[in-house]
């Protein structure tokens, strides 16, 4: 329940105050941080369960990818498997990607994903409707080796980062990175056991969000 404003000692009420600004620049969008399309907004279709990576956190993710790849994004071919809002994937395409694969279920947000494409004319991006765990399997068995960058941001509580990596294993070029998104960290005493075949090799939080970049350990055994 709101509570009436505080009275200022000349007796008149105060104004309410301005309701804070999203995280993101603005409700229902997300904005490119860095490379060619730099501080576009992009809209965000308004759904429940649709939570952009934040801006501070893309930054973070994005310094950490472009250092470990000495800046050569162009050699970069990337798979984004729970595309949502986009937020991840066009700031891959923006930063000069050679190929970007947005892989996301839900149709309307297909359609503004689609949208937020043709917007930027975004001729290296492609995107997929269906199921990402599929998607992976089948990346894995037609282009083994084919990408060099993979985003998982999934759904939290349901399993989906023990469910991917796999196929992660073979789909991954040998130095390629994985950044993942989840709900405990993926790295120290409690990690959960099938972790062992990936190195994180930068890790941070944010709030109650935990995230990493991931690589192949050397000598893991790819599984099938």
């Amino acid at each position: 329940m709101s509570k009436s404003s505080p009275s200022r000692p000349g007796g008149k009420p105060a104004k309410p105050g301005k309701p804070s600004k999203p995280a993101n620049g603005g409700p229902h969008q997300v904005r490119i941080i860095g490379g060619q399309w730099k501080r576009t907004p992009l809209p965000v279709l308004d759904a429940e369960g649709l939570r952009p990576t934040p801006d501070r956190v893309r930054e973070t993710v994005f310094n950490w990818i472009t250092h470990l790849i000495d800046g050569n994004w162009e050699e970069v071919s990337c798979l984004d498997l729970f595309a949502g809002s986009g937020a991840l994937g066009f700031e891959a395409a923006s930063r000069g990607a050679r190929r970007v694969v947005m892989v996301e279920h839900s149709g309307p947000a297909v359609r503004q994903l689609e949208a937020n494409r043709d917007k930027l004319k975004a001729a290296t991006l492609a995107i997929l409707r269906g199921d990402a765990l599929a998607a992976a399997q089948n990346a894995a068995q037609r282009e083994p080796g084919g990408f060099q960058l993979v985003f998982i941001d999934p759904p939290y509580h349901q399993g989906w980062l023990e469910k991917v990596l796999p196929a992660c294993q073979q789909l991954l070029a040998p130095t390629g990175l994985v950044y993942a998104e989840a709900e405990f960290a993926l790295d120290g005493a409690d990690a959960p056991a099938w972790m062992q075949a990936w190195e994180v090799v930068r890790a941070d939080k944010a709030g109650m969000v935990f995230y990493h970049l991931l690589q192949r350990k050397s000598g893991a055994g790819i599984e099938a």
